[in-house]
């Protein structure tokens, strides 16, 4: 049975209802130019004024620097939301996804470093009782990684599968991209290479986890290799 395969993600994102899809795009690749220019979130008014755009216009379409940073970080990962692999292998699906993914990330680090900082600045600001605006959520890493890893669902037991998905979700993003290149001074391609080692690393063990405790009950058949796939 063919598998189905998901439908292209859009590059932008939809227009709310009552404005105009251009006025939309207009407003979200400045959003994006702010970020690269600056490496800081800007405003929504911020965007509005330089969008020649009224800010309530611009408040219909992203209510809170959240919002426009989350519609930000969905076009820069573009395709990858969609993501869909040919390869049948659990290992071999999240390899692809990592390895088409990587450039995604080094095209698009600044962004990427934006959200983060956002997310860091808003943590701080609630713990400290002092937020005021909504709060910024990431979490397109975990469908993503869900879909790449839908064969090891039926292959790892339920808590091995979730601690692997816990686990990719801190290698696949640009959390990597901070300690390599900010603490190791790693160009992107020796970025690429490690996070791309970490992940076969993780996979792996997930799999030993996996066969190891299948061949120590009683009466069970080893799968060793069964469970580890192409390696």
């Amino acid at each position: 049975m063919a598998r189905k395969i998901p439908p292209p993600t859009p590059d932008k994102p939809l227009a709310p209802s009552g404005v105009k899809q251009s006025t939309f795009n207009q407003l979200l690749d400045i959003a994006r130019q702010k970020i690269e220019l600056t490496g800081t979130a800007p405003s929504v008014s911020e965007v509005a004024l330089f969008a020649g755009v009224s800010r309530a216009t611009a408040y219909r379409c992203f209510p809170s620097r959240a919002a426009m940073l989350t519609a930000v970080v969905g076009v820069s990962l573009g395709p990858m939301r969609t993501f869909a692999s040919d390869h049948l292998d659990g290992i071999d699906r999240v390899l692809d996804l990592f390895k088409r993914s990587l450039p995604r990330l080094t095209k698009n680090e600044t962004s990427f470093r934006t959200a983060v900082q956002l997310s860091l600045e808003q943590r701080a600001l609630a713990l400290a009782g002092q937020l005021k605006e909504p709060s910024f959520r990431r979490g397109y890493r975990i469908q993503i990684l869900a879909h790449a890893m839908e064969p090891f669902k039926t292959q790892l037991p339920q808590d091995i599968y979730l601690q692997l998905h816990k686990a990719l979700s801190v290698v696949y993003g640009i959390e990597s991209y901070i300690v390599l290149k900010d603490i190791w001074g790693e160009t992107s391609k020796q970025v690429e290479t490690t996070v791309l080692w970490m992940a076969k690393a993780l996979v792996e063990a997930a799999q030993i986890e996996a066969c190891a405790r299948i061949n120590s009950q009683p009466g069970k058949v080893k799968r060793t290799q069964s469970l580890k796939g192409k390696t």
